[in-house]
């Protein structure tokens, strides 16, 4: 029988998504599970499961093309199905009609098998008015087997409440397959949410009957995952004793013994493929090194990457669950996933472990170069300056779903107000002197660093409150102009997807510390994509910290619906002319940064923006901070 593939919620404020490519084509077969297209969102990236095995008959959706949530992307079905296509709805009812004496004959030894489906014998006679669905009529008792005996006293097992803001979870790996015995509070599988991952545990003892969410699927706060039946089959004999041909099915936990076959050979080849990937990495390494200046060794180096880390991807698979993006993420960084410490629930390798191996790798390339730098030394100096060219370079993409939304984002803030920016320099030696005075106990502390970017946050959050014009909303429409009594200062955090402004809520009430502290968390959990969609939207200020690029200043555009964006440069070290109570004027070397302020003109005077600057200069010059 044919099913249909949809585009699942990918989250809370998830409503449509981007087919990017498809990664099987009509008439490929898919197993289970099975990876059939990516799809790109302003959230998340992410790769469509088949949700059963077959054949891949129909596309429905093209890539490039955006669909809403629960569109139709693809029909997956029998192999014999596709010939007959568009026409089977035109011949099901005459076969309907002329052919019931078959299907009666097909139904026959269902009858034989299990007595207990007698009575749903015209209900399926109704149901399967088509050859191509006769077919899967077996399938339906071996799954209904199980709970034959006892579907009253089956007990649904469903998603708690995991948090007070938390409405979905996503089903990252299953502990128990149907058919096993599982006991009370016995952990049946994980699940993934914003805020915690945690394990799910059988509220009862039983049998599981049937597992309702897949791996990998987001579902809501109390809907069903399994079905857990009343036990082993041994109470259904001494209830039931004239029944006996139930025996035949009762073995039909079948499903449950299929995945065990594929952890099997998956572990066989371990040893081997280890032992071939160590040979292989060891056999290149001096070539490496004696090759490490010439061009001709990077292709010597790509094939022993895709084997090295081929292997431990399937270690992996039988060690703990790794979501296909990860699994992509690690073949695009040549990441070995046998090498990574996996971080999540039982040690699940994460999206972030492989960035973060990636890096280390980065890292320890110049390490291993270095022995080859004496070797030739004239050629080494005009070769430090540079750096390997982007896989970027001379190739054409496609304009990732994000970034659309952020160019046009853009375009509307500049079409849509009148923006100024205003630039001033600070002195912020008092601030400098601080900061290198505290920040080794601010760490110890504290568990985070002590930057400028929390003093630069609370100076001008301080300023808002006696300049409410540019912590303000601006709607012409209406007619109104909303004058916010809390500020809620966005924060421009720089990702792999793009550009992203998170918001630190009632910024006003915090401290250095409590800054610091959040502006970490948010700007962490947001390149990791952990950030919840509720914390990157409510802002009424953004900050964008131009000196963590170098930048002396820049001219930011306006986060809509604001009406100001605060732009501090980096810090640097330059003489200038300042006046001392005792020597006069006099030249000295001072910590110095720009600030720019980008301002809305349509409510927003330039005099009102100058105020605002000074008085966020003076806060920073003054040094006054508790750290």
């Amino acid at each position: 029988m044919a099913t249909e593939v949809n585009l699942p919620a990918l989250g809370e404020s998830v409503t449509e998504g981007t087919v990017t490519r498809w990664l099987k084509q009509v008439g490929d077969t898919v197993a289970v599970d099975e990876p059939l297209l990516e799809v790109s969102t302003d959230k998340v990236d992410t790769e469509i499961p088949s949700p059963v095995a077959g054949t891949l008959l129909e596309i429905k959706a093209s890539e490039d093309e955006t669909d809403e949530v629960g569109a139709v992307l693809a029909v997956v079905g029998d192999s014999d199905e596709s010939s007959g296509g568009g026409e089977a709805p035109a011949d099901e009812a005459p076969a309907a009609e002329a052919e019931p004496e078959q299907q009666e004959e097909q139904q026959a030894p269902e009858q034989e098998q299990e007595p207990a489906q007698q009575e749903q014998e015209p209900a399926q006679q109704e149901q399967q008015p088509a050859p191509p669905e006769q077919p899967s009529a077996p399938e339906a008792p071996a799954a209904e087997a199980p709970s034959g005996g006892g579907a009253a006293e089956s007990t649904p097992v469903t998603l708690p409440a995991l948090g007070e803001s938390v409405t979905e979870g996503t089903v990252t790996r299953w502990l128990k397959q149907v058919g096993d015995t599982v006991a009370v509070d016995e952990p049946l599988l994980e699940v993934s949410t914003d805020k915690v991952d945690t394990e799910i545990p059988s509220p009862v003892a039983g049998t599981l009957l049937e597992i309702k969410a897949e791996e990998d699927e987001t579902v809501e706060v109390g809907a069903e995952l399994a079905i857990i039946g009343s036990g082993s089959p041994a109470p259904a004999k001494e209830s039931a004793p004239e029944p006996e041909p139930a025996k035949e099915p009762e073995p039909q936990p079948e499903p449950a013994k299929e995945p065990e076959p594929e952890p099997e050979p998956a572990k066989e080849p371990e040893p081997e493929a280890k032992e071939q990937a160590k040979e292989q990495a060891k056999e290149p390494e001096p070539e490496k090194k004696e090759a490490a200046p010439s061009p001709a060794a990077a292709p010597s180096q790509a094939p022993s990457a895709p084997t090295a880390h081929a292997a431990p991807s399937s270690s992996t698979d039988g060690a703990g669950y790794v979501t296909p993006l990860v699994r992509k993420l690690a073949a695009q960084h040549n990441v070995d996933l046998g090498s990574v410490t996996g971080s999540g629930v039982g040690g699940r390798i994460r999206k972030q472990d492989v960035l973060d191996a990636a890096a280390a790798q980065k890292s320890a390339a110049p390490a291993a170069a270095a022995p080859a730098a004496p070797a030739a030394p004239a050629a080494s100096a005009p070769a430090a300056p540079s750096t390997s060219p982007s896989p970027l370079r001379g190739q054409t993409v496609p304009v990732s779903r994000l970034r659309k939304i952020i160019a046009q984002r853009m375009v509307e803030s500049v079409q849509i107000s009148a923006q100024l920016t205003q630039v001033v320099e600070v002195d912020v030696t008092n601030i400098a002197r601080l900061r290198e005075a505290t920040k080794a106990d601010f760490l110890a502390r504290e568990g985070v660093k002590l930057s400028y970017l929390p003093f630069f946050a609370k100076a001008a959050i301080d300023s808002l409150k006696q300049h409410p014009s540019l912590n303000a909303t601006l709607d012409l429409e209406a007619g109104q102009v909303t004058y916010h009594d809390r500020e809620n200062i966005a924060f421009a955090v720089d990702t792999e997807k793009g550009l992203l402004t998170p918001v630190v809520k009632d910024a006003g009430d915090l401290s250095i510390s409590g800054l610091a502290k959040k502006i970490a968390d948010i700007a962490g959990r947001t390149r990791s994509n952990k950030i919840g969609p509720d914390e990157l939207s409510g802002g009424t200020f953004t900050i964008t910290n131009l000196g963590s690029v170098g930048a002396l200043w820049d001219t930011p555009i306006i986060n809509q619906p604001q009406v100001a964006i605060l732009g501090p440069g980096s810090v640097v070290k330059r003489a200038v002319v300042m006046d001392d109570p005792d020597l006069g004027e006099t030249i000295a070397i001072r910590h110095m940064v720009y600030l720019a302020l980008t301002y809305d003109h349509r409510l927003v005077d330039g005099a009102d923006a100058g105020r605002f600057l000074q008085e966020v200069k003076k806060r920073l010059e003054a040094g006054q901070f508790e750290v």
